[in-house]
């Protein structure tokens, strides 16, 4: 986790060729490539009939996300999606963690008790996600405002991202509601993917653009094509500065498209081809590369080394968690979260 740092404008990035890439850029980069290869491997487990449940992937989605991630910091708090595995690994989720928790292992934070995504340790600021969608927004919200009754709220950030879908839902609206009367310094990312499961956005929403209901609940709102790195390092970037500087809570619209199914179990024979044709259907991952060697800010040979490093990475996570030993029913401590010292739930700095 790094401070929130603006990268330099896309525009800038086009219109010369400067020696250094812009601020954060190739550790964001290596973030998304250990996302994508982590995924890649889940993937495959779950092919295997190695994972049982859901397996979602953030293809696609890895730019925006990991920028989320790289931009908050210690003491800050992340409520993250489904597609958020990039920005999990960059705010400091152990991949074994991940890899703990699909397959099982009594050893990982929820100690078996969940199979995928709904994953955690709120000690560290990263909150397990809960599946009602735009519940998350309220959550950290909550976290927040709590914190503040506390007294120990200065220069502490909440973010948390949802899709296009989820912008739709009652949780979402009362928890945008809630941190704009308070404003409160929370950010809300939304992964404007074209699609809520197979519904396209055509049939969610009649206004415009997303962006509108940022000024109707009173966020400062910002708009970041999704595809592409440096324009969502500098606007997240951006949106978390402003927010850790006292002025109120922002909203951030993405625009991309959800590269993959809904899930590993949907073939996404609804998405329309021209989509996939056009802008939003870029692939962020191969974008990036492709801007890291026009611009010379790596080589080939660096790529392939950072593809070896993460392809080891994924595989040391993934051979501790075949290696634990199965959950022991008749030892579990089951132990409620509401039943803990809530000082060691949410530490003060």
């Amino acid at each position: 986790m790094v401070d929130a740092v603006a990268a330099a404008p896309p525009s800038e990035v086009q219109a010369g060729t400067p020696a250094q890439p812009p601020p954060n850029y190739l550790e964001t980069f290596r973030w998304m490539l250990l996302a994508r290869t982590l995924e890649e491997r889940i993937a495959s487990l779950y092919r295997a009939g190695k994972i049982f449940g859901g397996v979602f992937l953030g293809t696609g989605q890895e730019a925006l996300s990991a920028s989320l991630g790289v931009s908050l910091r210690e003491g800050d708090y992340f409520g993250p999606l489904i597609r958020d595995m990039a920005g999990r690994l960059a705010f400091g989720e152990a991949p074994v963690d991940v890899t703990r928790t699909y397959l099982g292992s009594p050893l990982g934070p929820m100690q078996a008790r969940d199979g995928n995504i709904h994953r955690g340790r709120p000690k560290q600021g990263i909150f397990p996600m809960i599946s009602h969608l735009g519940t998350m927004v309220s959550v950290v919200a909550g976290a927040l405002l709590a914190r503040r009754l506390r007294g120990t709220l200065p220069g502490a950030v909440g973010a948390t991202c949802i899709g296009d879908g989820g912008t739709s839902t009652g949780a979402f609206h009362e928890g945008m509601n809630l941190a704009a009367v308070e404003r409160l310094p929370l950010v809300v990312v939304v992964a404007n993917n074209q699609y809520a499961y197979s519904t396209p956005t055509s049939r969610q929403f009649a206004c415009a653009d997303l962006l509108d209901r940022a000024a109707g609940y009173g966020f400062a709102g910002h708009d970041v094509d999704g595809t592409d790195l440096v324009a969502c390092l500098q606007t997240v970037g951006a949106a978390v500065a402003e927010a850790r500087a006292g002025k109120g809570p922002q909203m951030i619209v993405a625009r991309l498209l959800r590269l993959t199914g809904h899930g590993e179990h949907d073939d996404a024979s609804y998405m329309d081809p021209a989509l996939r044709a056009s802008a939003v259907g870029g692939d962020c991952l191969k974008l990036a590369r492709q801007q890291i060697l026009t611009r010379g800010w790596a080589q080939e040979a660096d790529l392939d080394a950072w593809r070896v490093k993460c392809l080891s990475q994924v595989d040391a996570a993934v051979a501790t968690a075949q290696s634990d030993a199965p959950p022991d029913l008749a030892r579990v401590h089951w132990t409620a979260l509401s039943t803990t010292d809530l000082n060691s739930v949410f530490p003060q700095p």
